[in-house]
């Protein structure tokens, strides 16, 4: 499955939701009492390193000629606010706050026969391996549509931080940042930089009210007009309409003030200002408090950027762990001292970990897609770090939502290649997790041509229980 062939079956999944009639909701298990009211998805885009960030091994410092293979964790542990937990070097703010999360170091990743970036992303935020026949909705587009807004004039389901028209697998993103089959209502509100949010929600100041709104008319006489739209299902075109008019109405609603970071008292601001990430945050909790349902806030995925540390990778995860830290730890702070954190589940998740050596998964290696960058004895800095991809095991971590506080589930073994040795956690199962503090049960679906499509796959993912208060 190359970018090309995964883009061709993705494209023609879109245009198949346009012709999609209205999806009817199917309750499998009867509804249950949720958990939280808002989800809050901190992305770390690109691959974040398990053993640099929330699960340390043997730490091994640098030096020219060392054998990779010897090299497990290239920052020293540090402790945490629990003493059963120990976090990676540079993370020292979330250490303090780990007394109200949970952290599962046993997520393992699906096994897809080849590593691309996009393709890993896709399944995560849809719970489906791509490529599809029909048009998959992301995570927040599901709970936008199932549970409604909580503030009907904010978008329910806010995207920000992934620039979605630079780099290679460009396109491949935006095919899973959709409402697909559920409407375009229930799609993301994109927000690229948060020093952009408030610009996005107001019209030009060159623009006078008259003619913005004569603008505005003529938008949507055009929307109905266009030959998609004529094409479409009667269910997709008023979709569509009423998207347009959602976010005409937030132009002129109160809550449009939650987008504006100019607003926030300068201390509380300087904490968050490490960087986007740090702002965006910041952003999604000025969004919480404002009744948002579903925020992503992403480091962004850019090819051998970031978290996708294919070289310098030590040099790389100081910088990530730096633009993080911060900001993560006071959001949590902050909604607890809003009395928040309990009703606002914050997830913090990645596509796959990162081992110096394993390609894939132990025992099934794939073939590398970049050039082998690894040798397999240091002689230089860029050497040390984490460099290719690792689907066995990953790392999450949760605050807030009913979840346990304090506690660590999952282990990994502490020699190489670090396998899940206890309390394995597939993609399906965090999923039906997830859906599960919200109040969704893993087999809900909606029909699509006529079938029903479930929130997990086939509706047989399993909440892992012991990990709720």
């Amino acid at each position: 499955m190359n970018r090309r062939h995964f883009m061709q079956a993705s494209a023609g999944a879109t245009l198949s939701a346009l012709m999609g009639g209205a999806p009817r909701q199917l309750w499998g298990s009867p509804k249950m009492e949720a958990k939280a009211d808002t989800m809050i998805l901190l992305w770390m885009a690109g691959g974040m390193a398990q053993t640099e960030t929330f699960d340390p091994k043997e730490y091994t410092p640098f030096e020219n000629g060392l054998r990779c293979e010897r090299v497990l964790s290239t920052f020293p542990a540090i402790d945490t606010a629990v003493d059963a937990i120990k976090l990676s070097q540079g993370l020292e703010n979330i250490a303090k706050v780990m007394d109200r999360g949970t952290l599962i170091r046993s997520h393992r990743l699906a096994d897809l026969g080849h590593i691309l970036h996009s393709r890993h992303q896709y399944h995560w935020h849809t719970g489906y391996i791509p490529p599809q026949s029909v048009a998959v909705p992301h995570m927040g587009a599901v709970l936008s549509r199932t549970l409604g807004p909580r503030n009907p004039d904010l978008p329910a389901f806010i995207d920000i931080g992934q620039n979605l028209e630079i780099g290679a697998e460009s396109d491949a993103l935006k095919s899973f940042h959709t409402a697909g089959f559920l409407g375009s209502e229930y799609g993301p509100f994109g927000i690229m930089d948060p020093d952009d949010a408030q610009a996005s929600v107001q019209p030009p100041a060159y623009i006078s009210s008259r003619r913005f709104a004569n603008r505005y008319k003529a938008y949507r006489e055009l929307l109905a007009a266009s030959p998609v739209m004529r094409t479409g299902s009667e269910y997709q075109r008023e979709s569509l309409l009423r998207s347009a008019e959602n976010a005409h109405r937030l132009l002129t609603s109160p809550a449009a003030k939650a987008f504006d970071l100019s607003l926030e008292p300068r201390k509380s601001y300087d904490i968050y200002n490490t960087g986007r990430f740090g702002k965006g945050c910041l952003l999604a909790r000025r969004l919480t408090e404002a009744g948002a349902r579903f925020v992503e806030v992403t480091t962004e995925y850019i090819p051998f950027r970031f978290w996708d540390t294919h070289e310098n990778g030590h040099e790389r995860a100081q910088g990530m762990k730096e633009q993080i830290d911060r900001p993560v730890a006071q959001l949590v702070r902050d909604l607890e001292e809003r009395g928040l954190l309990d009703r606002t589940l914050i997830v913090l998740a990645s596509e796959f970990g990162r081992d110096m050596i394993t390609e894939g998964k132990p025992n099934a290696p794939v073939p590398d897609q970049v050039a082998k960058t690894q040798p397999d004895v240091m002689t230089e800095p860029k050497h040390y770090g984490m460099h290719r991809h690792f689907t066995e095991a990953s790392s999450v971590l949760i605050f807030g939502g009913g979840f346990k506080k304090g506690c660590v589930y999952g282990k990994t073994a502490d020699e190489r290649p670090c396998k899940i040795v206890e309390n394995p956690v597939s993609v399906e199962d965090l999923h039906a997790t997830l859906y599960r503090a919200m109040g969704i049960p893993a087999d809900l679906a909606y029909t699509v041509e006529g079938r029903p499509f479930h929130v997990t796959k086939d509706g047989l993912g399993k909440p892992v229980m012991e990990l709720f208060a």
